[in-house]
């Protein structure tokens, strides 16, 4: 909104028109409908009557006994087959 402003006004007064609350955009104005239609629906959701079950349900969770183990790869496990390049490399 403030570069809209300053395509037709001064600094100072695009400045003010921005942020006075007197001169909103579009955008401005699209945001105010929406909370009041949200207020509306609101209104209307309040009065309805809210119903839970009669009675209270119960639960546990509880962990296995044992966990599976699984085998790690043998690439994993074997150290390197070769020595790294001697000396090493340098940067280009």
């Amino acid at each position: 909104m403030l570069a809209d402003n300053l395509t037709t006004t001064s600094f100072s007064v695009a400045v003010q028109h921005t942020f006075d609350g007197q001169h909103p955009c579009a955008l401005c104005k699209a945001i105010a409908k929406g909370r009041k239609s949200e207020k509306k629906s609101d209104a209307l959701l309040s009065l309805k009557k809210f119903e839970a079950l009669s009675r209270s349900v119960a639960f546990a969770l509880s962990p296995p006994a044992s966990f599976p183990t699984i085998a790690a790869p043998r690439a994993l496990l074997e150290p390197l087959t070769h020595a790294p390049p001697k000396p090493p490399p340098r940067a280009s």
